[in-house]
């Protein structure tokens, strides 16, 4: 459950989008974002077993907030070299890696259902902008450069994955969708996942759609002011998800809704939109 006793991080699915933006970087770079992305992953993972009793997951997120702590005050944790190399190497630092486990435990403390648009947002933060501020000094980019892409590009991602994933989440007992857009739908009620099944709940999804495009918007802006090298795989990231959302909005979101997957020939365009734009 945890990778405790692992030499050595999982290996990403060869056909995922996140794949395709990581092969594009030299070695060095994509073994730094594969440690990051397996610590996600292993949290995640943790959060999201929502069969396991909620106090053993607390518990295994603890320790692995423990492990962290131990890389930073004695440069290893159980058998995480993979992990601490790229900390030492990038200087990443602790409190994001501490944001992301504060994250998996709001899901992992009780089902999140309709949060105010402040927690919602926070939760963005945490799981998704953390994990931008720990990958953007492996991508090359200076310190404010890095934190604002993380804030917008974070939020967006995050925010598309959430109206991709509403069934997946309603079968786990969680609504993502704020408050405050349900109310603004006439909607927000007695909020259960039955709620999914409403035909209008596109009401309420559109907003967070528009939400999700300002983001990109400000994400593109902060990366046009730096060399395409150093956001390559940001803006590759950035261009694969433009799309899932773009397909979402087309595709409408009254049940039933089907999947939104990249396509092979989307992940080359965007793969090549990386290189020429």
């Amino acid at each position: 459950m945890t990778l405790a006793h692992e030499a050595a991080p999982p290996k990403v699915a060869a056909g995922s989008s996140f794949y395709t933006a990581m092969r594009i970087l030299p070695r060095q770079q994509r073994e730094a974002v594969m440690a990051v992305y397996a610590f996600c992953r292993a949290v995640d993972d943790i959060a999201d077993d929502w069969s396991a009793p909620c106090a053993p997951r607390l518990q295994a997120l603890h320790d692995w907030r423990s492990r962290i702590d131990d890389i930073y005050a004695h440069g290893e944790a159980d058998n995480l070299a993979w992990l601490a190399q790229p900390i030492r190497r990038y200087a990443l630092e602790r409190t994001n890696f501490h944001d992301v486990i504060d994250g998996m435990e709001m899901d992992a403390t009780k089902d999140i259902r309709a949060p105010s648009m402040k927690n919602l947002d926070m939760y963005c933060d945490r799981v998704a902008s953390a994990v931008g501020r720990l990958t953007s000094p492996i991508f090359g980019l200076p310190r404010q450069t890095g934190l604002d892409l993380a804030h917008h590009l974070g939020r967006a991602l995050q925010l598309t994955n959430i109206l991709r994933d509403i069934d997946e989440d309603a079968s786990m007992g969680r609504i993502y969708l704020p408050s405050e857009m349900l109310a603004e739908a006439g909607l927000y009620g007695d909020i259960d996942p039955a709620l999914i099944s409403r035909r209008d709940l596109t009401l309420a999804c559109e907003p967070m759609v528009q939400l999700a495009r300002r983001h990109f918007i400000s994400a593109h802006a902060v990366m046009r002011q730096r060399p395409r090298a150093e956001t390559r795989t940001p803006f590759l990231m950035a261009r694969v998800y433009e799309q899932k959302l773009e397909t979402m909005m087309d595709r409408g979101f009254a049940p039933p809704r089907a999947p939104v997957k990249s396509s092979k020939i989307q992940s080359l365009l965007a793969l090549l939109g990386s290189h020429l734009g």
